[in-house]
């Protein structure tokens, strides 16, 4: 006796196959992290990322206005600090002149229509890396809490569209968005990197803004104090639901494949978007193997951010998203 159902017969053909498919790819999907530098002309290739890049100024705008073009429309900004410029306090962060609020400011006066998003942490500004300040080998919260709430202002300022905290301080979330409204940017939204785990995937982030913890005595040499523990799934949903109750309007699971069951968990808990940030070393291992000739880069980004999105994320965070966008267009 045949069976009455053949699952086979949706799968005969790219036609069918296509028709059926539960999880399309687009460039709506994408938010683009973009890392500035001083200067003018600069285009420096981040050796641990290949065919990713620094960019001055000048070269943000042209390269946002390109990204515009492909149809992506949302950016997250880093900043690469120079060294004299760091401290313990990361008081280059509240600058009102700094880098930051200078690339926020040429990336709206060159394309108006960007959504942009600003990294809101102190490991680039400070001077031991951390993302707060350290006395007496300790991460100290609530300090760093108020700079990285002076800090979120300073953006709101220059113009961004989102603020995105990503030190894991308690309470950071409120403090950000009491002081917003405060000073009336009632528009000014957040997402909240609220299940940022202590992973050893951001090695080449870390490269890429020289933001890595130092090694000296009485500070921490990793962010485990503050980062969530791997082994954690349900503080994964706790934090998430403190963070919405404090004020944030998206919530990010970072990194990406590795907690895709975090991001499903996340997502049957709670009605906010959910971003994942799909992370410095799982772009570099793809890149390393592809060049060996292990993988096929194409066929595996596309499998990776298709299994992202799949797990329930509405916004990714990607280096690839210009490869993948160009790819599927």
């Amino acid at each position: 006796m045949y069976p009455l159902k053949r699952n086979r017969r949706l799968r005969t053909n790219e036609a069918i196959r296509s028709l059926v498919r539960e999880t399309i790819i687009s460039p709506n999907d994408f938010l683009v992290p973009l890392f500035v530098v001083e200067g003018k002309g600069v285009k420096d290739e981040i050796p641990s990322m290949p065919n990713y890049f620094r960019l001055s100024l000048d070269l943000l705008e042209k390269e946002v206005k390109e990204l515009w073009d492909l149809g992506l429309k949302s950016v997250l900004l880093f900043v690469k600090v120079d060294d004299n410029l760091k401290d313990n306090k990361g008081t280059e962060a509240i600058n009102p002149n700094g880098l930051m609020q200078r690339a926020i400011k040429t990336v709206k006066n060159a394309c108006p229509g960007m959504l942009v998003m600003t990294d809101v942490a102190l490991d680039p500004y400070s001077s031991y890396g951390h993302d707060g300040i350290v006395a007496n080998g300790v991460i100290l919260n609530d300090q760093s809490s108020e700079i990285l709430a002076e800090m979120a202002l300073s953006h709101a300022v220059a113009g961004s569209d989102f603020i995105a905290p990503s030190d894991m301080n308690d309470g950071r979330t409120l403090k950000i968005r009491q002081l917003l409204e405060q000073e009336g940017f009632t528009n000014t939204g957040i997402m909240a990197y609220t299940a940022k785990y202590a992973s050893a995937f951001y090695g080449p982030f870390r490269d890429a803004l020289d933001s890595a913890p130092v090694d000296l005595v009485d500070v921490p040499k990793d962010k485990k104090t503050y980062q969530m523990d791997f082994g954690n799934r349900l503080e994964a949903v706790r934090e998430t639901l403190i963070d919405i109750e404090e004020g944030a309007d998206i919530v990010m699971v970072k990194p990406g494949l590795c907690y895709l069951d975090i991001v499903r968990e996340i997502k049957n808990e709670v009605n906010v978007p959910v971003a994942v940030y799909q992370v410095s070393g799982e772009y570099a291992m793809l890149k390393a193997a592809s060049e060996l000739g292990w993988l096929d880069h194409d066929a595996v980004m596309m499998e990776q951010v298709t299994a992202i999105k799949r797990a329930g994320a509405d916004i990714i965070a990607s280096y690839f998203a210009k490869d993948v966008v160009k790819l599927i267009s």
